[in-house]
């Protein structure tokens, strides 16, 4: 039998598998960190990133990684507004777009970085990656940034998205992104409408919902979109692409459960529960990470154990820190009514400026925590409460799994 663990030829220093946001960040920043490292990356598609866009506040990560992110950002705006039924607010800060077009292109010509697409894996180990075909790449270490994290250790409801960019026959008007448009009738939890004009007539519109079950309904959303857009009185010239994705929310979860069943490889993005437990945005996550292993020493990535220590420190640190973002959660999805849920997101939006960016960056302090949960409640005090202390079974509600295609807009 032959044995995977075997002494070989090293393929790699490090192999990165799957090609998404998380490791192609990571290699991004180890080729700038470290130019001698060799650098494999494995993705199962046809190309980098997949069909997504992923999108910032300029106010979620530090000015060194705004300037190494930058080449990777296509699209930026100095504002942004929210609308909802009672008031239309505009908040000032940057806010930025990457395609999966552009981190294509630039992974595809970075120095320092190897890759092979089209390449299905079949199994990981700390130190080597059994492919489909049989082939086994070894390397110094491995990290596995595919998929979802394993429902089994989380209690998870979703943030469910269908997108089309469009071109318009007109121009049509938005001088800024429209993060939420809540002024839509409320269906299958709280749904918004995500807007990013991206030229004078062209535009990327996502009907979105925060909801309980995981099923995304295609058709359903595609009809959102098509009278949302009609309502705005703005006519297609032509469907130019689609994208969609089914993002898990965290109420609760064993991150040490999570970890342990990792066997000794480090995960990286989603799988490492990496996002916003509140927003689903994951960029500003990966950044971090990307930062975190950037700094560690040349001889770190030699001991595979080091590696694995380092990742899984920097995501359960993440997990802790997150802990009012699912309490949080766990108020809006176990207190509050799906029809509910719009007011929820209203009066938050009427607080301070500042404070929003903070929450967003994932980096309330504890002024920013009390103000939002003190004040005029939208749900019931004794329904908060109970939400709050609620113990929530893993695994999610009203579905089995998590979309195959969980990535973000945002």
């Amino acid at each position: 039998m032959h044995d995977d663990g075997a002494p070989g030829r090293l393929e790699a220093d490090l192999l990165l598998v799957g090609g998404g946001l998380a490791n192609g960040l990571i290699a991004l920043r180890l080729t700038q960190a470290h130019p001698d490292m060799r650098i494999l990356l494995l993705e199962a598609g046809d190309t980098l990133g997949g069909n997504h866009t992923w999108s910032f506040h300029a106010s979620d990560l530090s000015a060194a990684q705004r300037a190494w992110i930058d080449p990777l950002v296509v699209h930026r705006w100095p504002a942004h507004d929210v609308v909802f039924p009672g008031y239309r607010r505009r908040l000032d800060g940057g806010y930025c777009s990457v395609t999966s077009d552009r981190f294509d292109e630039l992974l595809g010509v970075q120095t320092g970085l190897a890759m092979r697409l089209g390449c299905a894996v079949d199994s990981v180990a700390p130190t080597h990656v059994r492919l489909a075909s049989g082939e086994v790449l070894r390397s110094r270490s491995v990290i596995d940034a595919r998929g979802a994290p394993d429902i089994a250790h989380l209690a998870l409801r979703f943030q469910k998205f269908l997108g089309q960019e469009l071109r318009l026959e007109q121009p049509h008007g938005l001088s800024a992104p429209v993060l939420m448009d809540a002024t839509v009738d409320q269906v299958d939890g709280y749904r918004f409408v995500y807007l990013l004009p991206f030229t004078a007539d062209t535009l990327l519109v996502e009907d979105t919902v925060y909801a309980d079950g995981s099923d995304l309904s295609r058709e359903r959303l595609r009809e959102h979109i098509a009278a949302y857009v009609a309502g705005r009185g703005w006519r297609v010239a032509q469907v130019l692409r689609e994208e969609e994705g089914v993002l898990p929310i965290a109420l609760a979860g064993d991150v040490e459960g999570l970890w342990q069943g990792a066997h000794g490889v480090p995960k990286a993005g989603l799988a490492a529960a990496l996002f916003h437990a509140t927003t689903g945005y994951s960029l500003p996550q990966a950044a971090r990470l990307a930062d975190h292993l950037a700094a560690l020493p040349r001889s770190t990535w030699d001991d595979p154990a080091q590696v694995f220590s380092a990742v899984r420190a920097h995501a359960v640190a993440h997990w802790k820190a997150a802990g009012f973002f699912r309490l949080l959660n766990r108020m809006l999805f176990l207190a509050a009514a799906p029809a509910e849920r719009r007011a929820v997101m209203e009066r938050f939006y009427g607080l301070p400026q500042a404070l929003i960016h903070r929450f967003y960056a994932g980096q309330p302090t504890w002024r920013d925590k009390a103000r939002i949960l003190t004040g005029r409640p939208p749900v019931p005090v004794a329904a908060a409460m109970r939400a709050a202390l609620r113990p929530v079974p893993a695994g999610p509600s009203g579905s089995s799994s998590i979309s195959p295609v969980a990535a973000s807009t945002e």
